[in-house]
C-alpha cells in the first residue's frame, strides 16, 4: 500500500515536472516571437482606410511582414486592446521591428507621411485624379469641394480662380489627411510662396499673385521649352498694356475642352467662352492649367522686349517664332501653315 502511494506521488511529481517543463518553454516560445525582429529586406507600409477593421489589418501584415508567429501577435495585440483602437493611416513597418512596437505604432495612430506632389497638372479633374491616388481622399469629393464657391471663398479666391492655391511641389502629408485639412495646408504654402519678394515682382508688371498664375497658366500651355517662359510672358505683358487681346490658342483649346488641337481653325476661335482670349479681352477669369513655379518665375520675371506676335516654329520643333510688326508675324504664320499642309496635319 506504502509502496503503492509512493509510485503514485513519484508519478505525480513527474507529471507536474513535465507540464512545467511545458509551460516555461511555451513561455519562452511567446517571449522569444514577441521579441524576435521582423526581418524584412525593406520597410512595408500598412494602409488603413475607414472601412477597414481589425481582421483586414491582420490580413496585411501576414501579407506584408510574414508575422513571425500570427497566433502570438493576435495574443499581444489582445492584451495591448488593439482590435478595439484602430486608426485609420499610412504606417512604416520597419526591418528589425518587434511585436510589441509594431503594435504601439498601429495603435498610437503614428504614421508615416506620404510625399504629395501634382506636377504637370491641367485640369481640376486630373488634380483630384492625382491627389486620390496618393492619398485616402475620395477623388469626386474633391473635385466637388474644388467647385464649390463658397468654399473657395474661405480661402481668398472664387471658384474660377480657386485653382491658383495649388503650388506644384512635394508636400509632406498624412496619407489620411482630410480634404479640408488639405487645403488648409495648401493655403498654407500658397501665403509662405507669395512672399514680399514676389509680391513686389507682381506688382512692378501690373498684376495680383492670382493674375500672375493665370497669365502663367498660358503661358506653359504656349511654350513647350522653359527657357522660352520669360519670352512669352513679356509679349503678353506687351500685349495686355497695349490693350490688345491676348489672342492666345491655349485658352481656345481650354475653351473647346480639346488639348490635342495642332491647328487651330476659325471655328475654334469662335467658340463662345470666357476663356477664349480671341474674342475676350484681358485675362481669362482663371487659370488654364496648375501652374508650375517655373512658369510662375517667367511672368514674375519677363523678358523686356517689343514683340506682339507668336507663332510656332516651321519646323515642328515646339519652339516659336517671335515678330513686332503683324507683317512679319504673318509671314512666319504662312511658313508655319505650310508645314502643317506638307504633314498633312488639319
Amino acid at each position: 500500500m506504502e509502496q503503492s502511494k509512493k509510485k503514485r506521488h513519484k508519478s505525480i511529481r513527474w507529471i507536474i515536472g513535465i507540464l512545467l517543463i511545458l509551460v516555461l518553454a511555451a513561455g519562452l516560445y511567446i517571449y522569444s516571437m514577441i521579441f524576435r525582429p521582423f526581418s524584412l529586406p525593406e520597410t512595408v507600409y500598412i494602409y488603413i482606410d475607414q472601412e477597414q477593421e481589425y481582421e483586414q489589418v491582420m490580413e496585411q501584415l501576414k501579407e506584408k511582414t510574414g508575422l513571425p508567429s500570427e497566433q502570438v501577435f493576435r495574443l499581444l495585440a489582445d492584451r495591448m486592446n488593439y482590435p478595439a483602437t484602430v486608426k485609420t493611416g499610412r504606417y512604416a513597418i520597419e526591418d528589425g521591428m518587434t511585436m510589441p512596437e509594431v503594435i504601439r505604432r498601429l495603435r498610437s495612430g503614428q504614421q508615416a507621411p506620404v510625399n504629395l506632389t501634382f506636377n504637370n497638372t491641367r485640369t481640376l479633374e486630373n488634380l483630384a485624379g492625382r491627389v486620390s491616388r496618393q492619398l485616402m481622399m475620395d477623388s469626386l469629393s474633391l473635385l466637388n469641394s474644388l467647385h464649390e464657391n463658397a468654399r473657395a471663398g474661405t480661402f481668398g479666391f472664387d471658384e474660377e480662380r480657386f485653382p491658383v492655391l495649388f503650388i506644384p511641389n512635394t508636400y509632406e502629408v498624412y496619407w489620411n489627411t482630410s480634404i479640408d485639412d488639405l487645403l488648409s495646408r495648401m493655403k498654407r504654402e500658397y501665403d509662405a510662396f507669395w512672399n514680399e519678394s514676389r509680391k513686389e515682382k507682381a506688382e512692378r508688371i501690373g498684376l495680383s499673385p492670382a493674375e500672375v498664375s493665370i497669365l502663367a497658366s498660358i503661358v506653359e500651355e504656349e511654350a513647350t521649352y522653359a527657357d522660352e517662359y520669360p519670352i512669352v510672358a513679356g509679349l503678353y505683358l506687351n500685349r495686355l498694356n497695349r490693350g490688345m487681346r491676348l489672342e492666345a490658342d491655349p485658352t481656345v483649346k481650354f475653351a473647346v475642352g480639346d488639348f490635342t488641337l495642332r491647328r487651330i481653325l476659325y471655328r475654334h476661335l469662335e467658340v463662345e467662352s470666357p476663356y477664349n482670349t480671341y474674342k475676350n479681352s484681358g485675362l481669362p477669369p482663371g487659370p488654364i492649367r496648375i501652374s508650375s513655379i517655373q512658369a510662375i518665375e517667367g511672368v514674375l520675371s519677363p523678358q523686356q522686349h517689343d514683340y506682339l506676335f507668336m507663332c510656332a516654329k516651321e519646323d515642328l520643333s515646339g519652339r516659336h517664332n517671335f515678330a513686332i510688326t503683324h507683317a512679319e508675324h504673318a509671314r512666319n504664320a504662312a511658313a508655319y501653315q505650310r508645314a502643317l499642309n506638307e504633314r498633312g496635319i488639319f
